[in-house]
């Protein structure tokens, strides 16, 4: 199985395709920093077991200087792989962008849904990037969002996605 980070450039229903577009470089940007390649796997833990192909395009140095804030590059990677990979084991694909101070990212719905409107939301998205971490920070990262969506426990469901790009891994969480 493999995911081709290059379908960001498509959009999403909450996602332009030039906001996608960023988001698919930030995630080369990301990869390829830590002395990654295109079809480096990704190994997905937590509620879902399974491993992936990242597939994505060749970094060049004006994405380099582009994208030279190392942490917003890392949020900016997480959004992408983790919205990817949510549509690949859940069918669920990001229908809306939340506000700040919600504790959450996105909502998610039912792909499904995509031409009706309003979308339903279903399930709730807390992403964060960790560029380089043990498993151990992968682990405290994703307690750390559980504590940040607690508050909006009574919205919906919530998924937590801490995906770390040294490895790379994805620790997938339902709460």
């Amino acid at each position: 199985m493999y995911i081709d980070l290059s379908t960001l450039r498509q959009g999403l229903p909450a996602i332009t395709p030039a906001f996608g577009a960023a988001l698919a470089e930030a995630c080369a940007i990301c990869l390829t920093d830590q002395g990654h390649s295109s079809g480096t796997a990704i190994t997905v833990k937590g509620d879902f077991e399974s491993v992936f192909s990242l597939v994505y395009s060749e970094v060049t140095e004006q994405m380099r200087r582009c994208w030279n804030d190392r942490e917003y590059a890392t949020e900016q990677a997480a959004y992408g792989i983790a919205l990817l990979l949510m549509q690949q084991l859940t069918a669920l694909t990001a229908v809306e962008r939340s506000r700040k101070g919600t504790g959450f990212d996105y909502w998610l719905g039912e792909s499904s849904d995509i031409n009706s409107r309003p979308f339903r939301k279903l399930v709730r998205l807390e992403v964060s990037g960790i560029r380089q971490g043990t498993s151990p920070q992968v682990r405290a990262r994703a307690k750390l969002k559980i504590a940040q969506v607690k508050p909006t426990d009574k919205l919906a469901p919530a998924y937590i996605v801490v995906i770390e790009f040294g490895q790379p891994l994805a620790l997938v969480i339902r709460q």
